[in-house]
């Protein structure tokens, strides 16, 4: 559920000392559509978990149990971030957060919606104050108990191959995929091809090969041939 009030009233920045008091978590920005880029970026369903940290806000997204997205907001990319406990978790509806963050429109040119966002603790609604050309908007969004989220933390002495890609580069390698092929083959080796991707279609198998010098390579380390689909 989401409670909206507008109307023209004081900046955020005048709130006063005794109404941040209640909260356990206080996040400001100077331009929510950066929050809300983020996010749109792992809405693959509609709730998520976030956790507050000293270190910052992360927002876990899970589908069906076997993908798991997650970002990570830095506490110095926020301009305040207060949080009076060792850690804050809560589950809230995702997408009626992005509604709120764009209630001013996404696409507002010279302005930018200022955000401050409160959570006063377990059982509590998260409540936005947006802020924009002096209006400002309250929105409260009811948050739920958090499901435990899936342990995909792997052992670094456990791993035996990493590569990281350019995310641009590999976009644009998936756009050739023959998305006929119900599988897609991911074959990573320290000998060539050292990073395949096959397709099986209707046109027949396909494979994509690219060397570990090549341009979207960012790190290569493999240890041995190994397969997956």
């Amino acid at each position: 559920r989401k409670l909206f009030s507008t109307g023209t009233t004081m900046p955020l920045s005048t709130q006063s000392q005794r109404e941040d008091e209640q909260y356990v978590l206080i996040a400001n920005l100077d331009n929510a559509r950066n929050l809300s880029n983020i996010l749109k970026a792992i809405t693959c369903k509609d709730h998520a978990i976030f956790t507050a940290t000293a270190n910052g806000l992360k927002v876990t997204v899970e589908d069906c149990k076997c993908m798991q997205a997650n970002a990570f907001i830095q506490a110095d990319i926020f301009q305040e971030f207060t949080l009076k406990e060792d850690s804050v978790i809560f589950q809230i509806n995702l997408t009626v957060l992005l509604d709120c963050l764009n209630i001013f429109g996404g696409s507002s040119v010279g302005g930018s919606t200022a955000l401050r966002m409160c959570y006063r603790g377990y059982g509590h609604p998260l409540t936005l104050f947006l802020e924009e050309g002096g209006v400002v908007t309250v929105c409260k969004i009811n948050t739920h108990e958090p499901e435990e989220p899936i342990d995909f933390e792997f052992s670094s002495s456990n791993v035996t191959n990493k590569v990281i890609l350019q995310s641009e580069s590999l976009k644009e390698a998936f756009s050739e995929l023959d998305m006929t092929s119900e599988v897609l083959q991911i074959t990573m080796s320290p000998n060539q091809p050292y990073f395949r991707l096959s397709t099986f279609g209707n046109s027949g198998n396909a494979h994509y090969d690219y060397s570990k010098d090549s341009d979207m390579m960012e790190l290569f380390q493999c240890n041995k041939t190994q397969t997956n689909r």
